[in-house]
């Protein structure tokens, strides 16, 4: 019934015209709808509006009845289908009614196949962020054993322990062992004395470090006593480590130049800061990680060592030769771990590692602070630097190793962007190297001098 007058006009897309006998609703694709005219307008007060309210109401009630069972309700809460439809076979058994939605429409919702079976797949597949590197990793799970029972970990009586090299109070001599060994300690200058606290420190945040490490998909300790061969090389690898921390804090307490309260503070709050080295969680970047920073961790507590020999502490040297040893046979497992992957899934490892080289490797005590100097660290490490015990060249040189040790240059049958990865990384211990020397000549050039900086951790005095 449309009166002769009645045109489109637009209107709110709210607003709901009526008249007598019908209804018209805006689409809502467009803000116009057909109004009827306006003499024909009832207000909202009219018995009309009344009726529309009614008439809506009992159309949503008829809608709610009319409807089929939902798809996804559980097989009793469901309505029983047509004829045609219950005597269509089927093997599904899940709680989605292939009669109601189709398997398109299915995988279109769940991004899953239809099947229970490829659903099971896919759940177990989104379990990890990084499935495919977890495969990998659990194809290493032998390797991992057979380092932890045969090749790397020291346990009963053939594992040294920090006792080992420190003067025995139980002795009768011990006054006499004490002074030989404080006597020795004299003679490291304080310089040397900062680097091998900020060693120390490094290696007494260990908590830290455990918990990296249970972080990578496939090679966690769920329980804490887990019987799988990532575990126990979790347990086995933080047990060996413990002995670090714990030897040279008691060679810094024995030699009396320190301030040993300073030092736990900072000890302390290290802990709390953590440390977050970008792993993400992946197994791949994490063995990269600890490929290159257990190479570092060696070569600095080596470097100590040489400096403490020559300035006649022998005993500082032969704690420090024991520990780097530690961390060599540490640094050859982790990189043995790279090279078993790269024989697996050598593209995405190449990319994870180019990712990583595109940044920074992050150093575990960067976040060191005593609760005085927010500067810390970048002191401590421009110490280091200037005593050679660890540089940018050594940066360079540890990136060079590690290509080397994993035959970068020979990888052949790369995806495109790996290759280009490849390439990238075969390049860069030259660059890097470059730039850390031209770097040092320029601040040579420059006359640039290191300014001595005081430190809490040896009562103020400036290395």
């Amino acid at each position: 019934i449309i009166n002769k007058n009645s045109r489109w006009r637009p209107c709110r897309p709210a607003s709901v015209r009526y008249h007598r006998r019908f209804f018209c609703f805006p689409p809502a694709e467009r803000l116009f709808e057909f109004r009827p005219h306006v003499s024909l307008i009832k207000r909202r007060s009219d018995i009309g509006y009344l009726l529309y309210r009614m008439m809506f109401r009992s159309l949503v009630l008829a809608a709610a009845v009319s409807v089929p069972a939902s798809a996804f309700a559980p097989p009793a809460a469901r309505t029983t289908v047509s004829a045609a439809s219950t005597s269509t076979s089927t093997s599904l058994q899940s709680t989605v009614d292939p009669s109601v939605v189709t398997k398109k429409e299915y995988q279109d919702i769940c991004g899953v196949d239809f099947d229970d079976e490829s659903l099971g797949q896919r759940l177990t597949r989104t379990k990890f962020l990084y499935p495919k590197h977890v495969e990998v990793i659990e194809d290493l799970a032998p390797i991992a054993g057979t380092m932890v029972d045969d090749v790397l970990l020291e346990t009963g009586d053939a594992a040294w322990q920090p006792q080992d090299y420190l003067p025995d109070l139980t002795l009768d001599d011990f006054e006499e062992q004490i002074r030989d060994f404080r006597g020795q300690a004299s003679c490291v200058p304080d310089d040397l004395l900062v680097v091998l606290i900020g060693d120390m420190v490094t290696e007494e945040a260990l908590p830290t470090y455990q918990t990296l490490l249970n972080t990578f998909e496939g090679c966690d300790d769920p329980t804490g006593t887990t019987d799988s061969p990532w575990a126990r090389w979790s347990r086995g690898w933080t047990s060996e480590e413990n002995r670090h921390g714990d030897l040279l804090n008691k060679y810094l307490y024995l030699g009396g130049r320190c301030d040993m309260r300073s030092i736990e503070v900072t000890i302390q709050h290290l802990i709390t800061s953590g440390f977050n080295p970008g792993a993400q969680k992946d197994p791949y970047r994490g063995f990269v990680y600890t490929s290159f920073q257990e190479r570092a961790t060696k070569i600095s507590h080596g470097n100590v060592g040489k400096l403490a020999r020559d300035a006649g502490d022998k005993n500082l040297a032969r704690i420090c030769a024991k520990i780097a040893g530690d961390e060599g046979r540490h640094e050859k497992a982790y990189q043995t771990f790279v090279t078993e992957i790269l024989k697996r899934d050598p593209d995405g490892l190449i990319k994870v590692f180019g990712d990583m080289m595109r940044g920074q490797i992050v150093m575990p005590a960067e976040l060191m602070t005593d609760g005085k100097d927010q500067h810390l660290y970048d002191n401590f490490s421009a110490v280091a630097q200037r005593l050679g015990v660890y540089t940018a060249i050594d940066y360079a040189d540890i990136i060079e190793h590690l290509i080397k040790t994993w035959d970068m240059e020979h990888i052949t049958g790369l995806s495109s962007e790996a290759e280009k990865e490849r390439e990238y990384l075969c390049r860069l211990p030259t660059r890097y190297r470059k730039l850390a020397e031209r770097s040092m000549n320029k601040k040579k050039k420059d006359g640039e001098e290191d300014v001595p900086q005081s430190f809490g951790w040896i009562y103020d005095r400036k290395a």
